[in-house]
């Protein structure tokens, strides 16, 4: 219970990190990061936070602008201040009015639907990953 309510890794505001970001505990974004985030803990993105990113926690906050994905494992707050452009998928949801999200959202209600939303998630992540390397490899035999 104690990491529950220490923070881990901190991203401040005039910060930008350009990279995947794995955290152990507690995250706190209030700058810019451009790879994707998985912590095995809360996630708070504040207002000023502006990111590229797939994002994943157990339980996670937006404030701020997200690109890509967001996975939260026990439940997601949509702040009022929120921007989401991606997929969502997540046992709870509470999106607050004003939030903009643009993107499927997942609501697992259980154990049996969730991995089966996560396995099909990460299949679909996998045929992109994979056309998206066949593309280059044509661009750059031409």
């Amino acid at each position: 219970m104690a990491n529950e309510f220490s923070v881990n890794t901190i991203i401040g505001q005039n910060s930008s990190v350009v990279g995947d970001v794995d955290s152990a505990g507690f995250t706190r974004v209030d700058g810019s990061l451009h790879g994707n985030l998985r912590a095995k803990g809360r996630v708070v993105i504040g207002e000023k936070a502006r990111m590229k990113s797939d994002v994943a926690g157990t339980s996670i906050t937006i404030g701020g602008v997200v690109y890509g994905s967001v996975i939260a494992s026990e439940r997601l707050v949509i702040l009022s201040s929120a921007l989401v452009l991606g997929d969502i998928i997540t046992r709870r949801i509470q999106a607050d009015e004003g939030c903009l999200i643009h993107g499927k959202v997942s609501v697992c209600t259980s154990d049996e639907q969730w991995e089966k939303t996560l396995a099909e998630y990460r299949d679909m992540r996998g045929m992109l990953s994979a056309l998206s390397a066949a593309s280059k490899k044509t661009r750059s035999q031409r």
